[in-house]
């Protein structure tokens, strides 16, 4: 597996709860940073206060080989209660030239959500690349491992992903609980 040709992972979960609610969960930009170990933080950026194709929003991340950074994401997909996408940019330089646009992301990601049952299915989905990006740092250093070093990206990619499905799934059908 190498950076050029885009890998990407997937993992699914079914909720025991309807596609509205977790879609109110999967839109909130602020949730997978509850989620992840490397998402520390979330804000809109321009004004904006809900997805909608086209607004942007700022990550802040924090990664033990990397340390810090900034990312800027464009939400590029968006059919209600069904599918959220959006491509991950640099825009300030951390990985090489700055990314102004979402043409050239370091990464995508999108939630995918089904009707199951009574239920909801819900995907996730990470592409890293074609974008400059720690990976690609990594690589430059150990061109050698590049093989490797997608490998083990994609692994935590994976790890990041399933915790964050299930603290959705969690959350979702907790919602769904009479209060006691």
């Amino acid at each position: 597996m190498r950076y050029a040709e885009a890998p990407s992972v997937s993992c699914d979960v079914h909720v025991a709860a309807p596609p509205p609610r977790v879609w109110a969960l999967v839109t909130d930009i602020a949730l997978p940073a509850r989620l992840s170990p490397e998402l520390r933080r979330v804000e809109w950026l321009d004004g904006a206060w809900r997805p909608r194709v086209g607004t942007r929003f700022a990550g802040y991340n924090h990664h033990r080989m990397l340390g810090a950074w900034r990312t800027v994401s464009h939400v590029v997909e968006l059919e209600e209660q069904r599918v959220f996408g959006w491509a991950v940019v640099d825009e300030d330089g951390q990985f090489g030239t700055p990314a102004r646009g979402s043409s050239d992301p370091l990464a995508t990601w999108r939630f995918e959500l089904e009707p199951e049952g009574a239920g909801t299915r819900l995907r996730q989905v990470a592409r890293i690349g074609p974008g400059r990006s720690g990976v690609s740092l990594a690589i430059e250093r150990a061109p050698e491992r590049e093989e490797e070093i997608v490998a083990f990206r994609i692994s935590e990619l994976r790890s990041h992903i399933r915790a964050t499905l299930h603290g959705v799934k969690e959350l979702a059908e907790q919602a769904g609980q009479p209060q006691r």
